[in-house]
């Protein structure tokens, strides 16, 4: 009698264990594609590749880092800190600028080469320092200065060329690019439009930088 009822009570441990072993391996699932989804949603916020970039109205050199997204990686959005020389300042100064890029389309020359015949997009920079200002002071007549002395909002327009890095020669980058931007400022848009004497490069900057794309 105590035998069949050991019996008894070991297939019912078995019925329980054979029950509950899906749901159990379901919710160990479960976690795992939670722990991924964390991991993969805070690997989003590692930077994918690196920037240099001269003249621009960023600073005479500035560095930077940034994320590219989209279907076809047409997407970017950048973060830099420049250096402006103090010219005719007292001394020199840092700048920040968040930059928006969109390239619509890339053109493969070969395995190595490809070129991208238009990238565009919005910056804007500002100088971090104390002597500039967003809103203007009360020791200036109402309206005297139109625009800040600390932001710029610009546009820009340039051509790129990239050097794809063979595998086997892989060290710390994917591939190479070479740029260059043509762009203004919101307040040199103005004056291009209100003053008929400015020429082109009054109003008009040229800047060239290299991108290090790391993934």
């Amino acid at each position: 009698m105590n035998e069949n009822l050991l019996n008894f009570k070991n297939k019912i441990f078995v019925c329980i264990i054979t029950l509950l072993f899906p749901a159990l391996l379901a919710a160990q699932n479960g976690y795992d594609r939670r722990i991924e989804k964390y991991k993969s949603q805070w690997e989003r916020l590692i930077p994918s590749y690196t920037k240099i970039q001269y003249a621009g109205g960023m600073g005479l050199i500035s560095l930077g880092t940034g994320w590219d997204y989209g279907k076809n990686n047409q997407w970017e959005t950048d973060v830099f800190l420049g250096f402006l020389p103090k010219y005719s300042t007292k001394r020199s100064k840092i700048t920040f600028t968040l930059k928006q890029n969109f390239i619509p389309w890339k053109k493969n020359l070969n395995k190595k080469f490809s070129i991208d015949p238009l990238a565009t997009g919005l910056y804007i920079n500002t100088i971090l320092d104390g002597d500039f200002w967003i809103s203007e002071p009360e020791k200036y007549p109402s309206g005297y200065y139109s625009f800040s002395t600390k932001m710029r909002f610009n546009i820009y327009v340039g051509q790129r060329i990239t050097y794809n890095i063979p595998d086997d020669r892989r060290f710390f980058a994917k591939s190479l690019t070479l740029f260059y931007e043509i762009s203004s400022s919101d307040l040199y848009i103005v004056s291009a439009f209100t003053n008929s004497y400015l020429k082109p490069t009054d109003y008009l900057k040229l800047s060239f930088g290299l991108k290090v794309q790391m993934f």
